[in-house]
């Protein structure tokens, strides 16, 4: 009896400080912010160190989704993001005039580079981008692409568009994959991509790869941050996106920005938009 009395008393116990304990915030709610973003930027590793800088400095919980721009985008589309941070600017462009985004502010910029093997067997180096991918046709050298839908894909497919060539065949290879295994796969196969500046620099010294074509205009690639529109989807964290939005674009955010990774690679991996959407960045 002692024994049924005790056990007894511990199940009361447990129950009155489970009931007392306060609940656990379920996902979707008060300080939860859903992030689609691309893997160019996870795999710089700049998100590692400004999400935790806002969380601290803020009420809010940030869950990094890293997709392509094309998947960020629909992920948006769907309500399933509360704020986006892409780059392929035509989708976004269509992405705001179907009203899917509240706000669109250029966040950063870099610039897209042809990486190849240090022997270039196309014999690419410096030579503008679309005669360059001409001879890498022409020669049927392996090229890796992405082929992910990403705004590093739309700009490569757009490239080849422009160079007046359909590349397939054995000598193009699609990975499916995000920026910084596309880049390991080139570096093993000796081939040729496209990457942005900042995840290639990123990964200095662990690929068999070199900066073969580069500085021209149009392979500038912007990162713009956009937050989903409440109005389409009132369960949006609207207050979350706009606070991680207003954080990026401070000063002090965006002057780290301009410094993250000089230190470790030489270079910054990105350049600010100190002035604002469409003035460019302060070089």
């Amino acid at each position: 009896m002692k024994k049924l009395l005790s056990l007894l008393a511990v199940v009361w116990l447990t129950g009155r400080s489970l009931s007392a304990a306060p609940a656990v915030e379920p996902p979707g709610t008060a300080g939860d912010l859903i992030l689609a973003t691309t893997t160019s930027l996870q795999d710089s590793g700049l998100l590692d160190v400004l999400l935790p800088r806002f969380e601290a400095a803020s009420s809010h919980r940030v869950k990094a989704i890293a997709v392509g721009s094309g998947e960020a985008l629909r992920m948006g589309e769907q309500g399933n993001a509360d704020v986006l941070i892409v780059h392929s600017p035509a989708d976004e462009e269509k992405f705001m005039a179907a009203g899917y985004g509240k706000d669109r502010k250029e966040l950063m910029r870099n610039d897209f580079v042809l990486v190849g093997p240090e022997v270039d067997p196309a014999g690419v180096r410096g030579r503008p981008v679309l005669d360059a991918l001409r001879a890498v046709f022409l020669k049927g050298a392996i090229f890796l692409s992405r082929s992910d839908g990403s705004g590093t894909d739309k700009k490569e497919r757009d490239l080849w568009k422009r160079a007046g060539f359909e590349p397939k065949g054995r000598w193009y290879l699609e990975t499916g994959q995000g920026m910084a295994e596309t880049l390991r796969i080139a570096s093993e196969k000796a081939g040729y991509t496209l990457t942005d500046r900042g995840t290639f620099l990123s990964l200095t010294g662990r690929l068999d790869l070199r900066v073969l074509v580069e500085g021209e205009k149009e392979l500038l690639n912007v990162y713009h941050v956009i937050t989903v529109n409440p109005g389409r989807f009132p369960e949006t964290n609207i207050s979350g996106a706009e606070a991680l939005m207003d954080f990026l674009m401070s000063p002090a955010i965006q002057t780290f920005i301009g410094q993250f990774g000089r230190e470790k690679y030489g270079a910054a991996l990105f350049s600010p938009s100190l002035k604002g959407p469409g003035d460019g960045p302060v070089r």
